[in-house]
């Protein structure tokens, strides 16, 4: 038997990262299946697969930011856990506003080392997100996300990377980090 207290933060771990998915899919509206995923498994499983040792993250941060395109209008901080505690930090807006790369890519550092993310808590948010598919609420076919979802598991869920046509649309640039490991100045939020 499930206690009332598990029950209540389950449904509200759901309600959470709902709004989470709902945001992404009004903002990026072009998102495909692909690109979810790649939601769901930073979500999950924070940045541990984009960073291999500290030099080359270092200059993957660098080579991106000096080639910053412009993009739409995106906050400093995008929440993509459930519990706040997982973010994006997109680099337009945080490099605008004098963002200090060396602390983000500390944070950045920090969080592919100590986060420990889970294939649990992937799968809790990929039928979070399947759930809303069903619905109709993401635009997105279901049984599009099923096999891709059956792919990822076969596959051991590897890390993946946007699709081409969120890539084009969108221009995405920036990174996970888990929120602890978030030095901010104020000019920066």
């Amino acid at each position: 038997m499930v206690s009332s207290g598990c029950a209540e933060s389950s449904l509200s771990q759901e309600t959470a990262f709902r709004q989470i998915l709902a945001q992404h899919a009004a903002r990026y509206p072009r998102f495909q299946v692909q690109d979810l995923y790649k939601l769901v498994y930073q979500a999950a499983m924070g940045s541990e697969h984009a960073v291999t040792d500290a030099s080359q993250a270092r200059e993957s941060l660098e080579r991106e930011v000096d080639r910053l395109m412009d993009g739409l209008q995106e906050p400093v901080i995008e929440p993509i856990s459930a519990d706040g505690q997982v973010v994006r930090v997109n680099l337009r807006p945080y490099v605008a506003k004098g963002g200090d790369l060396e602390a983000l890519l500390k944070g950045v550092l920090r969080t592919a080392k100590e986060y420990k993310g889970t294939v649990g808590q992937l799968r809790r948010y990929w039928y979070y997100a399947k759930r809303m598919a069903e619905a109709g609420a993401l635009g997105l076919p279901v049984n599009e996300l099923k096999s891709f979802f059956y792919e990822m598991q076969v596959r051991g869920f590897p890390a993946v990377h946007h699709s081409q046509e969120y890539r084009s649309a969108y221009r995405p640039a920036y990174r996970v980090v888990a929120r602890e490991f978030l030095v901010l100045d104020q000019g920066t939020l």
